[in-house]
């Protein structure tokens, strides 16, 4: 076969290999293009993180918390993260249902028993801190059972959530990813102050 034929022929053989992709999509149901549906936040899901360690918890604890709060105002929680998003200064209604969603997120962790255990969270707590170095070894000297009988993740936790200061911090995003990112930076923060500061009162 010439080099011209060959030429003329890669149409042809292009041709086929599409028709051959459409026909096996055709045959899956992909005719249809219908949109997706958001997925409903009310269902029960597993959500999983990347990371570890802290930031790993609070990513999780942020995303069942916007489901919870969806669910509490019966929409998507695509939907009501654009809402927060937008809506520059939040309603009652948001704030409640996204408190109430993230204390519920805690609850449902613990349930699944996907929580770890306060000792994990030690000396990932104390690195963010500018706590001397004699409280901090003094803090890691203690023993993993004395932590973990002592503080409890879901409490620390629940106490964070209480005291967050939910309005301001929705009051300064301007998108849908800064949205969840200054979630999980201010859950984050705040759980690492939390726990450091109990850590001290059990010395």
């Amino acid at each position: 076969m010439t080099g011209g034929s060959r030429v003329m022929l890669l149409p042809v053989f292009a041709l086929v290999l599409v028709s051959g992709v459409l026909g096996i999509q055709l045959a899956h149901g992909g005719g249809s293009f219908a949109p997706l549906r958001p997925a409903d936040p009310c269902a029960v899901r597993d959500v999983t993180s990347q990371v570890g360690g802290i930031d790993g918890l609070t990513e999780r604890l942020v995303l069942l918390g916007l489901d919870g709060a969806a669910c509490r105002l019966h929409v998507s929680r695509e939907a009501l993260t654009l809402e927060l998003a937008q809506a520059g200064t939040p309603s009652d209604a948001d704030i409640e249902a996204l408190r109430a969603g993230l204390l519920s997120a805690v609850q449902r962790m613990k349930a699944a028993d996907t929580l770890p255990r306060a000792s994990d969270l030690v000396d990932e707590a104390l690195d963010s801190t500018d706590l001397n170095s004699f409280v901090k070894a003094a803090i890691r000297a203690l023993p993993d059972s004395v932590v973990d009988t002592a503080l409890k993740t879901d409490d620390v936790l629940t106490r964070t959530i209480d005291d967050l200061d939910l309005r301001t911090l929705l009051a300064n995003v301007d998108d849908e990813q800064s949205l969840t990112q200054q979630l999980d930076a201010a859950v984050t923060q705040a759980v690492k102050d939390s726990l450091t500061a109990r850590l001290r009162d059990l010395l």
